[in-house]
């Protein structure tokens, strides 16, 4: 096995573009985010916002109806689908070409959101990153790893990516197993946990950003919007997964002298994504 690589910011500034200055929202890129189902529409409310945060042009929402006032409300410069259904998503359909898509924050498993995950796996050729839900789906379906765009980016935290590769009895079958799924299905696995680790076949990278403050709901659809943003921005697959990581857990470490741990939230991490960019010089 490679060594580990250290995800710190000489490798961030390998791969980091800063915005050119002629810029403007239409070649900053289009992110799709899909999720949200009753009583879990902040999930992909916090993905967008994060999303846009993190400096793309334009964010799409993809939810059901219950959550459309919340979004719209919430976040006005979020633009918001919603299926036909009220309370999950039955049908994805969208009517424009976005650059990458982020899907599974908040989605539920309902039954008919298996069968419009497994439509939109079949035909879907754009840019991907899979978090939650929707996650969890494809562990119980893993046949449909096969029509998944090339170097597509799993966010599995530990319970996710047992159900997606199987139990371990130690951290180097972990490893193993993880490694060995991940150049199978031709995917960047994003481990997260403390700390993250990112797998791109035989490589891996360790992140060094982050702390215990990130241990609370919704941290997890905040890194699904990052990590979406940076692809619409036409970052390769690994790179915007190790930028995102990094940045992520980059505004725990900003935040941290002002929240302390336990009072620190998931819109916290966003709140500070601007400073966390600002460090890159």
């Amino acid at each position: 096995m490679k060594p580990v690589i250290p995800i710190d910011k000489s490798e961030i500034l390998k791969r980091y573009k800063p915005i050119y200055a002629k810029t403007h929202k239409g070649i900053q890129g289009h992110a799709l985010i899909i999720g949200g189902s009753y009583g879990k529409i902040g999930a992909v409310t916090l993905s967008s916002r994060a999303c846009l945060k993190t400096g793309c042009g334009l964010v799409t929402v993809f939810i059901p109806r219950c959550g459309y006032k919340i979004v719209q409300s919430a976040y006005p410069e979020v633009m918001v689908l919603t299926d036909i259904s009220v309370k999950y998503i039955t049908r994805i359909v969208f009517d424009f070409v976005p650059q990458a898509i982020g899907i599974g924050p908040g989605i539920g498993q309902d039954i008919e959101t298996h069968t419009a995950l497994h439509r939109f796996v079949k035909t879907n050729e754009i840019p991907l990153v899979i978090d939650a839900d929707a996650l969890n789906i494809l562990s119980q379906n893993k046949q449909w790893m096969s029509f998944l765009p090339e170097k597509t980016i799993l966010t599995p935290h530990q319970k996710e990516l047992e159900r997606l590769i199987g139990k371990w009895d130690s951290d180097a079958e972990k490893i193993e197993k993880t490694i060995a799924f991940s150049k199978q299905n031709n995917l960047v696995i994003v481990m997260k946990g403390a700390p993250t680790k990112i797998f791109d076949g035989d490589t891996i990278y360790e992140n060094t950003t982050g702390n215990a403050a990130l241990a609370t709901a919704g941290t997890g659809d905040v890194l699904t919007g990052m990590i979406t943003s940076l692809l619409a921005q036409s970052y390769e697959p690994i790179d915007a997964a190790i930028i995102g990581v990094y940045l992520h857990g980059l505004t725990a470490d900003i935040a941290l002298p002002e929240t302390g741990y336990q009072a620190f939230l998931a819109s916290d991490s966003i709140d500070h994504i601007g400073k966390a960019y600002l460090s890159l010089g």
